[in-house]
């Protein structure tokens, strides 16, 4: 999975459910009587960090919990940092996701290929805020150390808007302009 980094939105949903506390309740608004009978809002609370994420909008428990772990997992690399070991950077899954390329002076750059529904992208987020924090906020040395363009490194943060939200607060703080 990954050398010496880890982050709780990389793991597998077994294992980030091993972490989690699960609790179902009844929803309302529209659904009509089966969904105001039926406990299918689930919330699931990752015990190490304190983040919770919920979902009530499905009829079904299944697809709620399905829900939950995804917003879980993008809360989590979101909200919560995990040191970056020195040395080499990349998780064997940034590694896959990363197409390596020439520019138009001849230049090694690097895209990251991911959409942001997929299962993936949240690890990838995870990582890539991991790095940026690591590298005390520095777009351009982060993207070196994960062997991407900068203008890659933004656009997958800004894929998720929330994601982007912090990252402006956090360079605001230091007196940065905001990433558009």
């Amino acid at each position: 999975m990954m050398n010496a980094w880890s982050h709780p939105a990389a793991l597998s949903d077994e294992q980030l459910l091993a972490q989690c506390d699960f609790s179902q309740g009844r929803a309302s608004g529209p659904g009509g009587q089966h969904r105001n009978k039926v406990e299918t809002k689930v919330t699931l609370l990752h015990r190490p960090t304190g983040i919770s994420a919920q979902a009530s909008e499905r009829r079904s428990m299944i697809e709620n919990k399905r829900m939950a772990l995804r917003r879980l997992r993008l809360r989590l690399a979101v909200e919560h940092r995990c040191p970056v070991p020195p040395g080499e950077i990349g998780s064997a899954l940034w590694k896959s996701r990363r197409q390596v390329g020439r520019d138009a002076q001849g230049r090694a750059s690097g895209r990251i290929v991911c959409n942001p529904d997929h299962h993936d992208y949240p690890a990838l987020l995870a990582e890539a805020l991991d790095v940026i924090d690591a590298a005390g906020g520095d777009i351009h040395k982060a993207a070196t150390r994960l062997e991407v363009t900068a203008s890659q490194l933004v656009k997958l943060i800004k894929d998720h808007p929330p994601a982007l939200v912090k990252m402006n607060m956090e360079r605001a703080a230091r007196g940065e302009h905001p990433l558009r």
